[in-house]
């Protein structure tokens, strides 16, 4: 039983996800939402824990991917992509010194 509820929370987060990363992309939303979809009902009937716990950690990795390195890109003329990162994956750029600072 616990090992149902890990599964449908990994699915819950894996859609909100693909949500969050392909925003205002219809096309890849919905690409995303079928594989989902697919990979879930295929693997159903799975029984066996150990294949369970395996494919719940396969998910989850494939969760930080997308949530951590998948940007979007929107053509917005010939040559030119324009990139939409979202706000968590800003990161504050630090020059470099050769002495490092002191932490406070």
């Amino acid at each position: 039983m616990e090992s149902r509820l890990k599964v449908l929370r990994l699915f819950k987060v894996l859609h909100r996800t693909r949500q969050d990363v392909f925003k205002d992309d219809i096309r890849a939303l919905t690409a995303a939402r079928n594989k989902i979809n697919e990979e879930f009902r295929k693997n159903m009937q799975e029984t066996k824990a150990e294949n369970i716990n395996q494919m719940i950690k396969f998910g989850s990795d494939v969760e930080v991917v997308l949530r951590e390195t998948v940007i979007q890109g929107v053509h917005v003329e010939d040559n030119k992509i324009l990139l939409r990162p979202r706000d968590s994956l800003l990161l504050e750029n630090v020059p470099y010194s050769d002495t490092p600072r002191k932490k406070a």
